[in-house]
């Protein structure tokens, strides 16, 4: 594990420890994160640490062409009960991630430093949101960060049965369209398997995005382009 200088470069990958661990300090500045994501890196931390830099081996994430579909989530698509939008609610979405009740987890990773470093990613239109909404409530949503044509998932919350997986099915959907086959999930969740997510090589994850995030993406606003 390394600790980095504020303007300091990232290591090699594969200098990351066991965990997935690779280094630690630095910032969250807006060059420091789009740096992270194109090498594969992404930051998580507790309020009590020091910003903790992560490049898991293997890679947890989902190519499009493999999502599943149960036939009850098919059934929820077909009721159309659920609305999406995308970029409408950023920083309601990612608060909602934020302040979100987890299973088996007592605090959240989104510090305030972190919450806003998103925020100032979405205003350069490099993170993005997708909002679920039922009756004009807002119930469930995501984020992540777009690099070309790569998306980088981070996190999401629901509040309502079925909502963040809709949400998230719709963007898988619509990021295939537009020619993003792959998301990145970072880590093993039985909820993302159930979607069709596994488990990559982090060499192989490397190699795929250094290709994906030179690809001609869309920076700038969702909200009208995978409407």
């Amino acid at each position: 594990m390394i600790f980095l200088k504020k303007d300091e470069d990232f290591p090699d990958t594969h200098l990351a420890n066991e965990e997935g661990i690779l280094a630690v300090g630095g910032d969250l500045s807006l060059n420091r994160l789009k740096e992270a994501y194109s090498k594969g890196i992404f930051p998580w931390y507790n309020d009590d640490s020091l910003i903790l830099w992560w490049a898991p081996d293997p890679r947890f994430v989902l190519f499009a062409k493999d999502l599943k579909v149960s036939k009850s989530m098919k059934q929820v698509i077909r009721s159309g009960k659920f609305t999406v939008t995308f970029d409408r609610e950023f920083e309601r979405v990612i608060r909602n991630c934020k302040t979100s009740k987890r299973e088996g987890q007592s605090g959240t990773w989104i510090t305030q430093d972190m919450e806003q470093a998103y925020i100032n990613l979405h205003r350069q239109g490099i993170a993005h949101s997708v909002e679920v909404w039922f009756a004009n409530e807002l119930v469930g949503g995501l984020y992540g960060v777009a690099l070309g044509k790569m998306f980088f998932g981070e996190s999401m919350y629901t509040h309502m049965s079925n909502a963040s997986k809709y949400g998230f099915i719709q963007l898988v959907q619509k990021l295939e369209e537009k020619g993003f086959d792959l998301i990145d999930c970072q880590d093993y969740t039985a909820h993302l398997e159930s979607l069709g997510a596994h488990e990559i090589s982090r060499d192989r994850f490397e190699k795929l995005i250094s290709h994906k995030i030179k690809l001609e993406g869309k920076v700038g606003q969702w909200s009208d382009w995978l409407q």
